[in-house]
């Protein structure tokens, strides 16, 4: 149950706490006072957009929060899921704050949540229904979601989904699989010539990057052994003997010495360092005439080497930018190669499997056409039951269902047709129904679906839309009665709905010091029979306003007792036999 909303800055709201009773709760108040304010701040605990335009003028953020208690055991078991609980005493606090800049939070009991776990849940705490809900009720799919969840087809409708899926994923992959013969040799001839060039060019991991340096290093051959040639002679000498090379300069420097140290013990050290340079110097000179000595290259080889080089890259412009997407198309191709020339082995598997799915689909989807036939039955007697206490009593509603072959939902084409006069055809209630017989049936196919639905509180917004005098005394009977075994919030312009609710808010808008504030009241006594009287009779209140206003609340209130005491109000028919067709 929605025990408490409070609103923070959002529109024309500077802030309201509103405390909610269980029963009826009614909202009144002229029109533009405010009225939608109310709603959108529930629509956007239970995870609607919010947009930056909704802050009040000159506030930097708006806030809005509802709290919740006597949670239903679904309620539970889903914030369980999501890994939230209530408090200590079994309390429900969410939390929406926007600012002006785009930024928003949300909040369950503190901790923070998204938006998605907010619409989640939220379907277990209250249904929201306004005027634009009205239109869903005339749209094919959700006459069959109705059908479907009064019948509690639910999981027997999934079930269905799923093994129709596998069909669909089978017959796919048969069509994939399925060519003509010209098709077919063509795509297996550029297969194999594909592989064939990639197998021939016999590549090897890592070979271009070796044939790259061995192409430098060629074309950079005479810079390499000119340099080379110098440092051998730099070090070794001249063959010619013109001029002496290091190590025989320091040889000499190193005999000297040692010849010296003879005589200065201290030189000899010096010496000895020398002859070490001597000796490093001489595996120098031997490292670079191995150099020179490997500088032996065909002209050819270059040519041997663009060549396949120019291989590699014409590969990889076909088949991939390097050797291992060259490869990774190589092992595809074999793969699409085995598939295609396969092909008709896996096509016969796979028609077999598509048969048995098939029947496996066609019984199950009968099944649950038949079950859905029943259930439209009872839908149907239970939803004209109701009507017929809404005023309604010649309206005749009838489940239409077209067979056709299977699909995404089955083998029916549901349509709700409705004759709303004696003698009449029915027809599709999109065509003749009008604003006001569409809230009725609503407010109709609502009261017969409310055992099937989880949230513990009902929101009707302008539920009385093109309805007035006895019919929206019966409108509001049934929301009283309604709301005996669960919280039922509603918005009306009716004095016949307002008078039925256990609580009474007024919503106004008055304009102070140039700024414009909506407020919420509660209302008794003599201010509620006011409003009421306001209602009837416009500005002007008159005694026989007032009169009319105490003779409606105190009928409403003895309809309440006779409720409460077990007495039935009298006025609802024996359910009568449902229309269905196929």
């Amino acid at each position: 149950m929605l025990s408490q909303l409070y609103i923070k800055n959002l529109a024309v709201v500077k802030e309201a706490s509103i405390d909610l009773t269980p029963g009826l709760n009614v909202f009144t108040g002229e029109t533009g006072a405010g009225k939608s304010v109310i709603i959108g701040a529930i629509a956007a605990i239970l995870g609607g957009r919010m947009h930056r335009d909704q802050v009040r003028t000159g506030e930097t953020k708006a806030c809005v929060s509802a709290l919740f208690t006597d949670l239903g055991q679904r309620a539970r078991d889903m914030l369980e899921e999501r890994g939230f609980a209530p408090d200590e005493d079994g309390c429900l606090l969410i939390t929406r704050e926007f600012s002006a800049d785009g930024r928003n939070s949300c909040r369950i009991n503190t901790r923070p949540a998204t938006l998605s776990v907010l619409k989640e849940i939220g379907m277990y705490l209250i249904d929201l229904h306004g005027q634009r809900d009205n239109n869903r009720l005339l749209l094919p799919e959700y006459q069959m979601e109705l059908i479907d969840s009064f019948g509690r087809l639910e999981e027997q409708a999934d079930q269905y989904r799923l093994e129709y899926r596998q069909l669909a994923a089978i017959q796919k992959e048969i069509r994939s699989l399925q060519m003509n013969e010209a098709e077919k040799e063509q795509k297996i001839d550029l297969l194999k010539h594909q592989l064939r060039e990639i197998r021939d060019a016999e590549l090897s991991s890592g070979e271009e990057e070796e044939l790259v340096a061995q192409r430098r290093k060629i074309q950079n051959s005479e810079r390499i052994l000119s340099g080379l040639a110098e440092a051998r002679e730099s070090l070794a000498g001249d063959e010619g003997g013109e001029y002496t090379g290091a190590v025989s300069l320091l040889e000499n420097a190193a005999a000297s010495l040692e010849t010296a140290g003879r005589f200065l013990p201290d030189i000899a050290d010096i010496a000895e360092r020398i002859q070490e340079m001597v000796y490093e110097l001489q595996e120098t000179e031997r490292d670079i005439s191995d150099q020179l000595d490997d500088m032996d290259y065909n002209p050819s080889q270059l040519n041997e080497i663009e060549e396949r080089l120019d291989e590699i890259y014409r590969l990889k412009r076909k088949y991939g930018s390097s050797y291992q997407d060259i490869m990774s198309f190589y092992k595809k191709a074999q793969e699409q190669l085995r598939t295609i020339t396969s092909a008709d082995e896996r096509i016969k598997k796979l028609q077999k499997e598509m048969k048995t799915q098939q029947d496996l689909v066609n019984r199950l989807s009968k099944n649950l056409s038949d079950r859905r036939m029943e259930a439209g039955k009872e839908f149907v007697a239970q939803v004209e039951a109701e009507l017929t206490f809404l005023d309604m009593p010649a309206v005749r509603l009838l489940v239409q269902n077209d067979i056709h072959l299977p699909d995404g939902d089955g083998i029916d084409r549901i349509a709700f047709l409705i004759s709303a006069n004696q003698g009449e055809q029915p027809k599709p209630m999109a065509r003749i129904a009008s604003g006001g017989e569409l809230s009725r049936i609503m407010l109709a196919v609502k009261n017969v679906m409310w055992s099937r639905d989880d949230a513990g509180t009902m929101i009707f917004d302008e539920v009385d839309a093109g309805v007035s005098g006895r019919a929206a005394q019966k409108i509001g009977r049934k929301l009283s009665q309604a709301a005996r075994s669960r919280q039922v919030i509603c918005v009306t312009h009716l004095a016949q709905i307002a008078s039925c609710g256990d609580s009474h808010m007024l919503i106004r808008k008055e304009a102070v010091k140039g700024q414009t504030y909506t407020r919420v009241s509660a209302l008794e006594g003599q201010q509620r029979l006011e409003e009421l009287a306001r209602i009837i009779s416009g500005e002007n209140i008159t005694d026989a306003s007032l009169r009319t206003a105490r003779e409606m609340v105190d009928t409403a209130q003895a309809e309440r007792n006779k409720m409460e005491n077990g007495i039935c109000l009298g006025e609802l028919p024996q359910t009568k036999k449902g229309s269905i067709s196929a």
